[in-house]
């Protein structure tokens, strides 16, 4: 049997910390650091948050099953 994965997190709006399952949180990878983030909706006050993600939440984020979204370039 295999335990589902969970992860951590925080909202800055209520301060709330909780644990969410991969299908609640999404990736965003895009060209550079400020245009990766990932993001999710608080249990506790509906907020939507957005969060930078650097390599290694990236790594742990697509690990852990979070669908992932690649932004590409216009230019």
């Amino acid at each position: 049997m295999v335990t589902p994965v969970v992860f951590r997190a925080g909202c800055p709006d209520c301060r709330a910390r909780f644990e969410l399952p991969a299908a609640a949180l999404r990736l965003a990878i895009g060209g550079s650091a400020h245009t990766t983030f990932y993001s999710f909706t608080c249990p506790e006050c509906d907020s939507a948050v957005r969060k930078p993600a650097g390599e290694r939440i990236v790594e742990l984020l697509t690990e852990g099953g979070v669908r992932t979204l690649r932004l590409h370039s216009t230019v």
